[in-house]
């Protein structure tokens, strides 16, 4: 199949099984026994309703920019993380959790989901919970409301539990006027899109492929930026090393800011 319809019925897919996944994540949590491990869903699971007809794919459709026509199945590469912010959820930091699946093209990330099973989790026990969020490069980015933090306001969020020397150097070299420590990469995506962050900082080799590939997608497509902290994107064809060994730095705007901020010494510590 070579023509937009191949990435409208991925991403399309990718949003169904998100959603899917969030629901066995809250299940493991509700069951007590987080030794229960999901491998794979069962192809009568997947909601084929909204792939053929639900709005993702509708806003594709009158969107998809012809860059993508040209894509082949053998060309795409999909990054999964069924679990982001695992040390969250076995502490109960629910919010932090999120499902990421990412799709790569070219080694360049193309568009992305994440899914937040306990989202509105504090609004009580009648609550509806989870969201998906999901963006496609070129087209935009749904499922949350875009915000930016005010204007001056410099608000880093960094890591809750992989914290080190290297890390903390490097976030007072920014001389922020607040941090913000949670888990999770798409947790911390979620902090720039929505206004409560300026800038993602991790100087250390903690985070992969996996982590950063729908976060990514989704930052750009509504005009952000994420890089190594060198400035360098990061590739994310079916070869590439999976570690993202040179740390990670992401805003959604102002982003020479942060850049130019970023100490040599660290630069130096953190190797491509």
């Amino acid at each position: 199949m070579a023509s937009p319809t191949l990435l409208m019925r991925v991403v399309a897919s990718a949003y169904s099984v998100a959603e899917k996944a969030a629901t066995i994540v809250r299940k493991v949590m509700a069951g007590g026994d987080l030794g229960i491990v999901e491998k794979e869903l069962p192809p009568e699971e997947v909601n084929e309703e909204l792939i053929e007809d639900g709005y993702c794919e509708e806003i594709l459709k009158k969107t998809c920019p012809a860059q993508y026509t040209g894509i082949k199945e053998e060309e795409l590469v999909i990054w999964v993380d069924p679990l982001d912010g695992t040390k969250e959820y076995t502490e109960g930091l629910l919010d932090h959790v999120t499902v990421l699946i990412g799709i790569a093209y070219g080694g360049k990330a193309i568009a992305g989901v994440i899914n937040q099973p306990y989202y509105n989790y504090e609004a009580g026990a009648d609550a509806v919970l989870g969201r998906t969020i999901w963006g496609v490069l070129g087209v935009g980015a749904f499922g949350f409301q875009l915000t930016e933090v005010p204007a001056g306001k410099h608000i880093i969020v960094t890591t809750r539990s992989h914290g080190s020397t290297l890390v903390n150097d490097c976030i007072r070299a920014l001389n922020p006027d607040s941090i913000i420590r949670v888990g999770g990469a798409g947790n911390k995506i979620i902090q720039l899109i929505e206004g409560k962050a300026s800038a993602y900082v991790f100087a250390s080799p903690g985070c992969k492929k996996w982590d950063t590939c729908a976060p990514e997608a989704i930052l750009h497509a509504v005009g952000g930026k994420l890089t190594d902290v060198h400035g360098n994107s990061f590739q994310y064809n079916k070869e590439v090393k999976h570690m993202n060994s040179a740390g990670v730095l992401a805003t959604l705007r102002n982003y020479d800011y942060y850049a130019n901020r970023i100490p040599n010494t660290v630069k130096q510590s953190l190797v491509p």
